[in-house]
């Protein structure tokens, strides 16, 4: 007869021991550690340091990269002014900000010689940062201006008054009470393309005792008697009869020589051109085609105005829109023999182009050579009635 359980007898007990924690109420401790899994394990900090390491080594090589040949390739190949387009603050700022993260976050091994190369780096760039140093010493600048100094103003207008209200225009132009007006973009803007405007008898009628010369898109008003005026360059060849669209294209830099109180003085209106056709897509081949010709162009004009100034015996102020940065070599030959007026000026990092902006290039430019003095150099806030900033200057003649 086979053996069954009997249904009503107890269960075996189970087997005695030490009661668990979930008896005895004493709380559960920490479970043991057990071997870490593979692919699991979180990095330390020295192999987080060495990823910062790391990229801070990869930006520095970039940045001396790009350095290096802003200085060979700048003013030199006309791809570069693409590459250019980045704004000069940064030959100070991008190494004055790795510098302080290699002295924070680097590893030791790497801090010092990243700090060498950081170093170099800024000083190398400090000539083309754009900042105005001279603003930076006290108690330095220029000295008074004497008494029958010349006021200038040089200003790209951004298409005259046909974008603003007229009043306001030459409300603003009259309120600066310059002896001498250098002004760009005399123009109308009409279905994407630049057209003549027809406003003499309105601008003689606003500065009465004023010459007035115009070439093309830019206009010279002086209180000064006019001595003789110059197309110089591609402007010499389009003459009197040349129509206006030959003066838009090959007229940007107009020379007007002044009678200053019984003294020549020779003012140069400049609007280098753009470098860029903005309409066209950067995908397309116009776009670059259009950039290298616009580079043999601007050259062009670089070296007329450089070889008419080189000839002029008389003193020369030269003022306008350049469309070049200080980080741009374009300026080398006109910096070799004429003087910047920035010294002049308070203003610690001028930044004319964008005034709507963030207003971080430097495009308009003002210099003399040793003839004439700068006592006063500052840049005025357009008031939405252009983009560009209008400089204005006191000069003098010495003696």
């Amino acid at each position: 007869m086979t053996d069954h359980a009997d249904p009503l007898r107890p269960a075996a007990s189970a087997p005695t021991g030490p009661p668990g924690p979930a008896i005895s109420g004493t709380p559960p401790g920490p479970p043991r550690a057990g071997p870490p899994r593979a692919g699991l394990s979180r990095p330390g900090p020295g192999r987080g340091r060495a990823a910062v390491s790391g990229a801070l080594i990869c930006l520095t090589v970039l940045w001396a990269l790009y350095s290096a040949l802003n200085l060979l390739l700048s003013g030199r190949w006309w791809v570069w002014l693409i590459p250019d387009l980045v704004p000069p603050v940064c030959f100070v700022a991008v190494p004055l900000v790795l510098l302080a993260l290699a002295g924070t976050a680097a590893g030791r091994r790497v801090r010092r010689p990243l700090t060498v190369v950081l170093v170099l780096l800024l000083f190398s760039g400090l000539t083309r940062s754009g900042v105005n140093w001279a603003a930076l010493v006290p108690g330095g600048g220029p000295g008074r201006a004497p008494a029958g100094a010349v006021k200038v103003v040089s200003w790209n207008t951004e298409y005259w008054d046909t974008t603003d209200a007229p009043d306001t225009f030459y409300g603003y132009l009259k309120a600066q009470r310059a002896d001498v007006y250098l002004l760009q973009e005399y123009l109308a803007w009409v279905d994407g393309r630049p057209a003549p405007l027809d406003e003499l008898a309105r601008i003689r009628r606003e500065f009465p005792g004023y010459q007035v010369e115009v070439l093309g898109e830019q206009v010279t008003l002086s209180r000064f008697p006019v001595v003789s005026r110059t197309p110089v360059g591609q402007g010499g060849g389009a003459g009197r009869g040349a129509s206006w669209q030959e003066e838009f294209e090959q007229g940007k830099v107009l020379r007007t020589d002044l009678d200053v109180r019984g003294r020549p003085v020779s003012f140069y209106n400049v609007h280098i051109p753009v470098q860029l056709d903005i309409e066209r897509s950067v995908l397309s081949a116009g776009f670059y085609g259009e950039i290298r010709s616009r580079d043999a162009v601007r050259r062009d004009h670089y070296e007329a105005l450089l070889r008419d100034v080189s000839d002029n015996p008389h003193p020369v102020f030269v003022a306008g829109d350049f469309n070049t940065t200080p980080a741009m070599r374009d300026l080398d030959g006109i910096r070799d023999v004429l003087r910047d007026a920035l010294p002049a000026s308070a203003t610690v990092l001028p930044g004319t182009w964008n005034s709507d902006g963030a207003g971080l290039w430097r495009l308009d430019w003002a210099f003399t050579d040793d003839l004439l003095e700068v006592h006063r150099y500052d840049f005025d806030d357009p008031r939405g009635l252009s983009d560009h900033q209008a400089q204005r200057l006191t000069v003098s003649l010495p003696g």
